[in-house]
């Protein structure tokens, strides 16, 4: 509403309770299930016999230790300072990050290295508090939107200096919205900028002024702002003038380049080992005493790409937490841990980003391969859906801690999540006959199903190496898939290359965890429109190339310019209907997600969201100094 102040109406949190979910561990189960093991030579029975194999046994056991240990899991209060306490002040944390980032400039980066680097040292005019995923001032202090939604005025903070002593003003808002839709850069960023099929527009009335406008009302508001950094015009002006912005701060810049307002400047960055962050002793924000912000001096991010290494190094005291969640293996070490009290384990919830399994459908890099005929069918990705047992995925492949999900919305994001979506219940026989009905039979009985011209369903998944869920994911998909007549192939690679092969649609398949911006849909059009940078089973589409995808972008654009909660509702519920018909991306479950760090790092404030700690760094401290 017209002025008044632009302090969103809060999404209802997402923080989940930490109470136990039977639906979801169904401890019981799993103990009356592990009585069966050792009897006679019977393997762990999951519901049938399909994953008695000796490959699963092992993890199955594991579940049931897990299943029978967070019964005892209580509620327990946050451990952070309180804000009259003492936080204390200097020293360094040490992390783990799994890949090195691809670029410094996330305008054309989305890895989540580059990401977590961008949270680190620049910042936004308005933040998602990513615990309570309310939205909150950061560099705007604040903002009136007008009645219609589609303007905001945004006053920014008085005394914000870059981190080399170059004030901040309204030219570098300008600047960066600028540079988002500049036509020679490559952004990955302005799909979600994107407002009624327009890039949005930024115009400044004074230095401490700026005023965006929207072609079309938003649901949103000013909430999709945090999805832009704000770069430095005096830094990078001449870099876009010249049509060398893309490859401005890459991995190679001298970290002395990079100028940000985030709460740490880069100090080094030594390819497959680590980056070093020091304090930015001019960051604006200062904490509830008083104090500059950020309480450490030093933050030290390790490159650690295999996840057994990262927990050992966790559990030795080498590391003080990770980028991500962990898997659910280890519960059980980290649970012995937290009783010896050198770490300390929180219970997130069911995750609001699941693990997705998408063939590479762009028909002008595809449509000379013989496969894609039968690839483009929606019966062909039905067939696989209901080839999946997602119950006993979700016990074998997360040892029982997860819910079978049909959709990308998962129930750890409440406020979105639709139960009624359209669901594929477990049938060998019926993908058969889907199978069948577009002409794929096994005619030389080899186990593979081909069509009439002899050109089988095989396949070569590409997947995460190291990453002990997408292996086990992709090794139970190979396995369900072959009792029906798909035959896959897994390709394990690291996460840089992974991401190279997708963007180029260079792979036949993948199954990998995309992660979203933010709960609401509006702050992810760049999955959902097909001209998205992150549609990724097709990305960057001139032209829509289906009709369901057509459908799909003009509801999300009529969702996303509604200020009508009750209609947005319904028509996200539209579009993830359609999406569950044609079922480009698969999904089969989201995991309960748990978080460990060391008891010596003080004010973490877990997120579901990647990184569970990082992204609120200016506010952590550690109790004993290195």
């Amino acid at each position: 509403m017209a002025g008044t102040p632009g302090r969103a109406a809060p999404l209802r949190s997402a923080r989940p309770s930490c109470k136990r979910h039977t639906d979801v561990f169904k401890s019981e189960r799993f103990l009356l299930r592990g009585q069966d093991v050792g009897r006679g030579g019977r393997k762990l029975s999951v519901r049938s016999s399909r994953f008695a194999s000796p490959r699963f046994a092992g993890a199955l056991l594991t579940g049931v230790l897990l299943g029978a240990l967070v019964l005892f899991l209580r509620t327990r209060p946050d451990e952070g300072t309180s804000p009259t306490a003492a936080v204390p002040r200097g020293g360094q944390i040490v992390g783990s990050i799994r890949a090195e980032p691809r670029s410094f400039n996330r305008f054309v980066a989305r890895d989540q290295t580059s990401d977590l680097v961008s949270l680190l040292t620049q910042a936004r005019l308005v933040r998602i508090d990513r615990e309570t995923f309310e939205l909150e001032p950061w560099l705007a202090e604040s903002w009136e939107s007008s009645a219609d939604g589609r303007t905001h005025t945004l006053h920014l903070r008085q005394g914000v200096t870059w981190s080399d002593g170059t004030p901040l003003t309204s030219a570098d808002v300008l600047f960066s919205v600028q540079a988002v839709f500049d036509p020679k850069v490559p952004s990955v960023l302005a799909s979600t900028l994107t407002v009624g099929g327009q890039p949005i527009h930024a115009a400044a009335a004074d230095p401490q002024t700026v005023t965006i406008t929207f072609a079309a009302p938003s649901g949103p508001g000013v909430r999709l702002l945090d999805g832009l950094p704000i770069l430095p015009r005096h830094r990078l002006e001449s870099r876009l003038a010249d049509g060398t912005f893309a490859q401005a701060w890459g991995t190679e810049t001298p970290p002395a380049e990079i100028v940000g307002l985030g709460p740490f400047v880069l100090r080094e960055y030594q390819p497959g080992q680590r980056l070093v962050f020091d304090r930015n002793p001019r960051y604006w924000r200062q904490a509830p005493d008083g104090r500059a912000l950020p309480y450490l001096d030093r933050l030290v991010l390790e490159i650690v790409p295999d996840q057994n290494a990262e927990l050992l190094r966790l559990q030795s005291g080498a590391t003080d937490l990770t980028q991500s969640e962990l898997r659910p293996e280890d519960y059980v070490p980290m649970r012995r841990a937290e009783e010896e009290g050198t770490i300390r384990l929180i219970e997130l919830g069911v995750g609001t980003d699941a693990d997705a399994f998408w063939f590479c459908l762009k028909p002008e890099v595809k449509r000379r391969d013989p496969r894609f005929a039968f690839l483009q069918r929606s019966e062909f990705r039905q067939a696989i859906s209901h080839a999946v047992d997602r119950e006993a995925f979700a016990e074998t492949v997360f040892l029982g801690a997860a819910v079978p999900i049909w959709g990308p919305v998962t129930p750890g994001n409440a406020p979105w999540f639709w139960p009624d979506l359209k669901r594929y219940p477990p049938s060998d026989d019926r993908a058969r006959e889907l199978l069948r009905g577009i002409g794929l039979e096994d005619r030389d009985g080899n186990g593979v199903v081909e069509d009439a011209r002899g050109t089988e369903a095989r396949f070569t998944v590409i997947t995460l190496r190291g990453v002990g869920s997408l292996e086990r994911g992709t090794a139970v998909l190979r396995d369900e898939l072959a009792r029906v007549g798909i035959a896959l192939e897994i390709a394990p690679l690291e996460q840089g290359a992974a991401i190279q092969r997708m963007l180029a649609c260079d792979y036949d398949a993948i199954y990998m965890r995309p992660l979203w911006t933010d709960l609401d849909p509006a702050g992810n059009m760049d999955f959902w429109l097909s001209s998205g940078d992150a549609h990724f089973w097709n990305i960057g589409q001139r032209s829509p190339a289906a009709e369901w995808e057509r459908r799909i972008d003009t509801i999300m654009l009529e969702q996303s310019a509604s200020l009508d909660p009750a209609r947005r509702q319904q028509l996200f519920r539209d579009v993830q209907q359609i999406l569950a018909e044609n079922l480009p991306v698969l999904y089969f479950a989201a995991p309960r997600m748990y978080y460990a760090h060391s008891t010596r790092v003080v004010g973490v404030r877990p997120s579901v969201l990647r990184p569970p700690a990082l992204w609120n760094a200016d506010s952590l401290s550690v109790t004993q100094q290195r």
